[in-house]
């Protein structure tokens, strides 16, 4: 089960970006790349990446506003979900939300995304009284 986690690094982006789109999680809208650069400029983000033999397994993204953390592309490789890697990543990912004294995370789940729903509910994370709302600022998406 055990990976070995540690920070990105520059030499990790096409892998990156690759397992993003291998689970689904990037969007015409949302440019892989500049996420990638607003989490390493940050002092308030980190992007984490999962190693077994050198090969990059698994990632996720973690930042604050000094008040919350959040949770973001969270991916293991499809061929090995179910070991418990999306566990670790998490579980790596709270501890540098704790290590900042941050007290609470978020994460957003698209709606009908049932498989990750359930893997955030096992991990003790609770569905919260609130609604998220959203405003394009620029050139309008659909």
């Amino acid at each position: 089960m055990t990976l070995h986690i540690r920070e990105f690094r520059e030499e990790d982006r096409d892998h990156v970006v690759a397992l993003w789109s291998m689970c689904e999680l990037t969007r015409p809208w949302n440019d892989p790349d500049a996420d990638i650069d607003l989490a390493v400029r940050s002092r308030e983000a980190s992007l984490l990446v999962g190693l077994k033999q050198d090969e990059i397994m698994a990632s996720i993204m973690v930042g604050h506003d000094g008040h919350r953390g959040w949770i973001y592309y969270l991916a293991v490789t499809p061929d090995h979900r179910s070991h418990g890697h999306g566990r670790e990543m998490m579980a790596e990912a709270e501890l540098w939300l704790q290590s900042r004294r941050i007290p609470k995370v978020h994460l957003m789940v698209r709606s009908g995304n049932t498989d990750a729903a359930e893997v955030y509910k096992a991990l003790g994370y609770e569905r919260q009284e609130v609604s998220v709302f959203g405003k394009w600022l620029g050139p309008e998406r659909s």
